[in-house]
């Protein structure tokens, strides 16, 4: 539980429990009311996947995180309140365009993402890494090394490798892509079985 969940709990955990269509309701009526009066900074919702449930969040200029349910979505919703603003509501509406993307990714009828990003939680090289990976074609790969050159620095092959591994963006922006140079699949921030099932996804199309 976040720090701002305990609080709430702390305040109205002594109302009377109000039932499930309530509740919904009150909540539909205050992300309407934060986005008609513009203080609805980050919306969040998730959706399940085969390779789990995953947490999506969008600010007004583009989707800004995408989760796993290892990377704790409590915690990612806590650094959401710290790094982008504490203005932050559960608001599934803002964000059908990019659950529906993903559920015709993970049926095999989408190949390529069509949404607006934000790319603030990525800077410097890391952000040249994380733009490159959406021109490694469906299906393909690219090892760490030809990554750190197509990003202007074929030095930097470890630098490239931690800026897959904390990319904000993973499935909408490939880093499962990504592999080892003796083609092993290497690190992944949803873990190895959920980087071998986007692979072998995009490998049966």
């Amino acid at each position: 539980m976040s720090a701002t969940e305990a609080e709430n709990a702390r305040l109205f955990g002594a109302l009377p429990a109000a039932d499930e269509e309530t509740s919904a309701r009150l909540h539909a009526r205050l992300v309407a009311a934060a986005e008609r009066e513009g203080v609805l900074d980050v919306a969040y919702r998730t959706i399940a996947t085969p390779v789990g449930e995953l947490l999506l969040a969008g600010t007004g200029h583009g989707l800004v995180r995408v989760a796993f349910p290892q990377q704790g979505h409590d915690a990612v919703l806590e650094s959401l309140s710290q790094t982008v603003s504490p203005r932050i509501l559960r608001a599934p509406g803002r964000l059908d365009q990019v659950s529906r993307q993903l559920e015709e990714y993970f049926a095999g009828r989408r190949t390529v993402f069509d949404l607006p990003l934000d790319w603030r939680l990525a800077t410097g090289f890391r952000r040249d890494v994380l733009a490159h990976l959406p021109a490694i074609p469906y299906g393909r790969t690219e090892s760490y090394a030809q990554v750190a050159t197509a990003a202007g620095n074929p030095k930097a092959v470890r630098a490239a490798g931690t800026a897959c591994a904390r990319n904000p963006l993973p499935v909408v922006v490939p880093c499962h892509r990504v592999v080892r140079s003796d083609g092993t699949a290497g690190g992944y921030a949803g873990g190895p079985d959920a980087k071998r099932a986007l692979l072998a996804l995009e490998s049966a199309a």
